[in-house]
């Protein structure tokens, strides 16, 4: 699954065609494409996992979900979910969900939610981590609202950062280390996405997919589905401290990932 920089990266690239005429859409997405037709792009934006397409009377949502790609320019063999053409070039999506949104976008979107956001405060990221003191930590990190953008892989390499094991409780955790967490998420997902850019991300990972800690050169410990988001975790049992009792906490709302 896309994490917030790469759909960075993504509003990035398809800031092309800001400005220009949509002249063809299609694709199995079920929406009115016809409306599409004729409209110029606004803007492009981002919000967490979502890419945002901004048109004149209606905004589109892409969310690339695990396995969703794109291509500019460029197309697969397999058919787009959405392919808006234009005078100059081309937008392809597959494997993804596309839905409209009515309205404006700033009434969808609490942009400070997001960890890339210009928005974004670290006083207001706690305060709402703090909400969740029966949450465990490897949950927090990938629930969309406490940290829009952030995912599998910021979630496993904040986590080891900060020397914290997945399966601690947010509410067990010292203030200190509830900050740490949080601080984290936001500096780690702009390293990502410097790294993303230049092709190195995978070169710079400390634990996420990794077999040996680097720290104490003992084995990481793999989970295939960890906590109620039921994801991959990659972490040390000797230097990861696990806050809280052993037993996991009663599920709480569902989680937005």
């Amino acid at each position: 699954m896309p994490e917030g920089p790469s759909i960075v990266i993504l509003r990035e690239q398809a800031a092309v065609f800001t400005g220009q005429t949509i002249e063809r859409a299609q694709g199995s997405a079920k929406l009115d494409k016809t409306r599409l037709v004729g409209q110029s792009v606004r803007s492009f934006r981002s919000w967490g996992k979502h890419f945002l397409i901004e048109l004149e009377d209606v905004s589109l949502r892409i969310h690339l979900l695990l396995f969703g790609s794109y291509r500019i320019n460029q197309s697969k063999e397999s058919p787009p979910r959405l392919s808006l053409g234009f005078a100059e070039g081309e937008l392809n999506f597959y494997g993804c969900s596309v839905q409209p949104i009515e309205g404006p976008l700033d009434a969808a979107y609490d942009w400070s939610v997001d960890v890339m956001a210009d928005t974004w405060t670290l006083r207001a990221a706690l305060k709402r981590l703090r909400e969740h003191p029966q949450m465990l930590a490897c949950d927090a990190l990938l629930d969309q609202a406490l940290f829009a953008g952030s995912g599998n892989i910021i979630k496993n390499e904040v986590l080891f950062r900060i020397r914290v094991h997945p399966l601690s409780l947010i509410g067990e955790l010292p203030a200190a280390k509830q900050r740490e967490l949080t601080r984290e998420a936001r500096n780690y997902s702009f390293e990502f996405l410097h790294w993303k850019r230049e092709g190195t991300l995978k070169a710079h990972w400390l634990a996420h997919n990794r077999d040996i800690c680097p720290r104490c050169n003992i084995p990481f410990s793999k989970a295939k589905a960890l906590g109620r988001s039921k994801r991959r975790a990659f972490f040390c049992e000797r230097c990861q401290k696990r806050y809280g009792g052993d037993a996991e906490p009663p599920p709480e709302t569902p989680l937005q990932i």
